[in-house]
């Protein structure tokens, strides 16, 4: 896709899962020296061949790549997670940048760039984001091993490159990479809802049908795809056991194929994650001030933020209204 197509695809598409954050990723190997300009769908295929038979995941990383002619093309699946930054990846986008964007490498063109601030700047006005360092986020932030964020400071890639928009460091994002896609904004905070959201619900099939109506009787759409296990969808309102998940759309989901879960947001600087509901477990990451999790269960003052064993001590969250 061009740029202008992607902007009305992205616009028009229904997606389930909630998302609340944007990664930034570059490429590295493919670069800028095998792009052809006509070998897209080639270097994609080979993507996703290393990180299936290499990796073992299930689908290639990302949903979205840029090329340096400054288009655009899908990978996997929107409703499903990605898989690009290590316990981060839930409720998450993932984008990758073809090229080696470190110092000395690949300059990326102008075409591209501007394929990425648009791209970056869509999927905030889709999802609802403010354009800050909490929702747009950097690889290189995050421990490689662990995934906790400490802002490159140890054991961190480079990617998206140490000149990705003039560096890979969270102020080079926030004076030089924000700006553009505050330029393309009407505002850089979220819009707030027109309509309120009633819950939030975690699906627990392994793929749960969208229908037209609430019941069985009603067709499953045909506008948008089924919602996957562990998707986070936003509820605006219920029926006999049905659930709406589309502000502006009859689109309804049966309600026993979820469960409920809380929003919250990490108020303390550093919050350890372990891996059971104690300080006698491992810790295996930690969340930075001001993330966003979703809560799946609670034991003894400690929440389990996702279907894995991943535990925080609930005194240091705030939970949101909305």
């Amino acid at each position: 896709m061009s740029i202008s197509e992607f902007e009305n695809y992205i616009s028009n598409l229904r997606i389930g899962r909630t998302v609340l954050t944007i990664q930034q990723h570059h490429t590295y190997s493919p670069s800028y020296i095998h792009f052809k300009g006509n070998n897209h769908f080639e270097l994609q295929k080979g993507m996703k061949e290393y990180h299936v038979n290499h990796n073992g995941w299930m689908d290639i990383g990302q949903h979205f790549t840029t090329f340096p002619d400054g288009t655009i093309m899908t990978g996997r699946n929107i409703e499903n997670s990605p898989a690009c930054i290590v316990g981060n990846n839930a409720n998450s986008v993932c984008i990758e940048n073809l090229g080696n964007f470190d110092k000395g490498a690949d300059e990326m063109n102008q075409l591209q760039k501007d394929a990425i601030v648009k791209m970056t700047a869509a999927l905030c006005k889709k999802f609802n984001l403010a354009a800050n360092t909490d929702k747009i986020v950097y690889h290189h932030w995050f421990d490689l091993s662990s995934g906790a964020r400490n802002n490159g400071t140890k054991n961190n890639k480079s990617c998206p490159g140490t000149n990705f928009f003039g560096g890979n460091k969270v102020e080079d994002c926030k004076n030089i990479f924000l700006p553009l896609v505050h330029s393309l904004l009407n505002t850089d905070s979220p819009n707030p809802l027109t309509v309120p959201i009633v819950k939030y619900v975690s699906v627990t099939a392994n793929s749960l049908n969208v229908r037209e109506g609430a019941g069985n009787n009603f067709s499953i759409v045909s506008d948008r795809n089924p919602v996957e296990q562990g998707g986070i969808l936003r509820v605006f309102g219920e029926k006999d056991g049905w659930l709406k998940i589309s502000s502006s759309a009859e689109h309804w989901v049966y309600g026993r194929f979820t469960n409920i879960v809380k929003h919250v947001i990490v108020s303390a600087d550093v919050l350890n994650v372990r891996t059971g509901p104690s300080k006698d477990f491992p810790k295996t990451a930690s969340l930075h001030k001001g993330q966003e999790v979703f809560i799946t269960d609670e034991i003894n003052g400690w929440c389990k933020i996702s279907m894995e064993d991943r535990w925080v001590k609930m005194s240091y969250l705030d939970f949101k209204t909305n």
